[in-house]
C-alpha cells in the first residue's frame, strides 16, 4: 500500500529585501518561543518536522537525563560553595566511579543492586575513596529524587563503611628528624622542612606564607595563618579561603626556626616565603620538583631500564642506606623512612603531646576543627606502651600481689556496707 503523502499546511509569509519568506512558531523544551524560516513551504515544513524531534528529545532527557547528564548537572549545581580543589576531585571521583560504569544508563533505570555492583571495585580502594563515593551516589540520587526525577532512591541503602584502612602514619623520631635535617641542609626544601617540623603548617598553608604574616621582631616571634594554596591546573592560587575557620590561628615558633626565617628574609626578594625563581607562589609542578630532592634520597624502592638490544628490559632497584647513586655521584641515598609534607606536620603535633601540652591547645596550633582528630593522636601517643597503660590499669583494677586478698577484701566490704553505691544497710542474710 502506498505510503499516504504528509499534507504540508499553509504557514504565513513575509517580504524582507524583496524576498519571500514563509514563517512559523514553535516553543521549545523550555517553553520558549522560537521562529523558523522557509523559502518555500516544503522547506519550512522540514525544518518544523526536525525542529519537533529535537524538542521532544530534549523534553524526554529533561525528564529523564542519563547518569552523566545528571551527575554533571549537580557538580555545577554545587560548584557555587564548594572550594575548587574540593570540586575537581569530585569530579574526579564521579567520572572515575560513577559515570564509568553508569553513566549510559537513565536515572530512574538505576537499581540498588546497579549501584552495588559500581561500589565493588571501590571497596577494593582507600576508605576515604569510600567514603567520598559513597556521599556522592547519595547527594546525586537524593537530589534526582527531591527534584522528583525518580520516585525511589536507590543509593540509601550502600553501605557506609567500605575500602581498606589506610596506613598508619607514624611520626619521625628526633633521629630522623636531624638526619633529614642533615640531609636537606643546603637544599631547596630545607625552609619547607623547617616549617612543618617546627610550626606544624599544611602544605597549602606553608606554600600560602607571605613575609607580612612572619613576625620575628616581637617579644615571642610567631606565624599567623592566614592564606591557602591550591593548584588550577598547575597554575598557583593563593586567597584566604583556609581550610576550615579553626586554621586560622597565631604559631609561636622556635628560636631555631626563627634563625633559619631571619636568614631566608635578608635574601629574599619575594612577599612569599617560599617562591620561584621570579618570587611568584610554586605551581604543583615546581612544588614537586621541590619535593624529588627528598625523595630521591631515600631507599624507596625504585624502577629502571636498561636497554639491551634495542629492548627496554625492567628491573627493580633496592638501594641500600649510605649507597651512592649509580647516575649522579653526588647523591647519597641517607633517608631509610618515608617522608611526606603530612608526616612533617604530623611530627610537630606529636612532639607537642610528648611534651605535654595539653589537648585543647595542640588543637589550637594544629588547626583541627574537630577535637577528636586532635585526642585519637594523643591517646596513641600518651597511652601507647605498656609502661604508660600499668599506672592507669593498676590504679583502676586495685590489684595486689595476692589475687586471694583482694577477693577477701571485696568480700569484707560487702558484709560490712562498704562501697553499696545506694547507702543502704546490707542485707543480714
Amino acid at each position: 500500500m502506498a505510503k499516504k503523502k504528509e499534507e504540508i499546511p499553509e504557514y504565513g509569509h513575509l517580504i524582507r529585501k524583496g524576498k519571500l519568506y514563509y514563517r512559523t512558531r514553535l516553543r521549545d523544551e523550555d517553553g520558549k518561543q522560537i521562529e523558523l524560516y522557509g523559502k518555500t513551504c516544503e522547506e519550512l515544513f522540514q525544518k518544523v518536522q526536525k525542529k519537533k524531534a529535537e524538542i521532544a528529545d530534549a523534553k524526554f532527557r529533561k525528564e529523564n537525563p542519563t547518569v552523566e547528564e545528571y551527575a554533571a548537572k549537580w557538580l555545577h549545581m554545587h560548584s557555587a560553595h564548594i572550594r575548587p580543589r574540593t570540586l575537581d576531585g569530585y569530579a574526579r571521583a564521579v567520572k572515575n566511579y560513577i559515570v564509568k560504569p553508569l553513566g549510559h544508563m537513565y536515572m530512574k533505570d538505576v537499581t540498588a543492586d546497579d549501584i552495588k555492583m559500581a561500589m565493588v571495585p571501590v571497596s577494593k580502594l582507600s576508605a576515604h575513596t569510600y567514603a567520598t563515593v559513597n556521599m556522592l551516589f547519595k547527594s546525586i540520587f537524593y537530589s534526582a529524587e527531591y527534584s522528583k526525577l525518580i520516585t525511589y532512591n536507590p543509593s540509601k541503602k550502600i553501605p557506609p563503611k567500605g575500602g581498606t584502612s589506610p596506613k598508619e602514619r607514624f611520626p619521625l623520631s628526633d633521629e630522623q628528624v636531624n638526619l633529614l635535617l642533615d640531609t636537606v641542609k643546603e637544599l631547596p626544601p630545607y625552609l619547607f622542612v623547617m616549617i612543618g617540623l617546627y610550626a606544624g603548617l599544611r602544605r597549602e598553608e606553608i606554600l600560602a606564607l607571605q613575609w607580612d604574616c612572619v613576625f620575628l621582631d616581637e617579644k615571642v616571634p610567631y606565624i599567623s595563618v592566614r592564606r591557602a594554596w591550591h593548584s588550577e591546573h598547575n597554575r598557583p592560587v593563593v586567597n584566604t579561603d583556609l581550610k576550615t575557620a579553626a586554621a586560622r590561628r597565631d604559631i609561636p615558633i622556635p628560636s631555631c626556626l626563627v634563625k633559619c626565617l631571619r636568614e631566608e628574609k635578608e635574601k629574599s626578594n619575594s612577599d612569599f616565603v617560599i617562591s620561584d625563581s621570579n618570587g611568584n607562589p610554586l605551581a604543583e609542578t615546581q612544588f614537586m620538583r621541590l619535593w624529588n630532592y627528598i625523595k630521591v634520597r631515600t631507599t624507596k624502592e625504585r624502577t629502571i631500564y636498561r636497554y639491551i638490544n634495542g629492548q627496554a628490559i625492567r628491573h627493580q632497584f633496592y638501594p641500600e642506606k649510605g649507597e651512592r647513586c649509580r647516575t649522579d655521584k653526588n647523591l647519597y641515598y641517607c633517608l631509610d623512612f618515608v617522608v611526606s609534607p603530612h608526616i612533617l606536620r604530623h611530627t610537630y603535633i606529636t612532639n607537642l603531646i610528648a611534651a605535654g601540652v595539653d589537648p585543647k591547645t595542640v588543637q589550637y596550633l594544629a588547626g583541627h576543627k574537630n577535637s577528636q582528630v586532635t585526642m585519637d593522636i594523643y591517646a596513641k601517643m600518651k597511652y601507647n606502651t605498656p609502661e604508660e597503660l600499668s599506672a592507669v590499669v593498676q590504679d583502676a583494677l586495685k590489684t595486689t600481689d595476692d589475687p586471694r586478698a583482694q577477693i577477701s577484701e571485696k568480700n569484707s566490704d560487702a558484709v560490712t556496707g562498704e562501697g553499696n553505691s545506694k547507702g543502704q544497710a546490707p542485707n543480714p542474710a
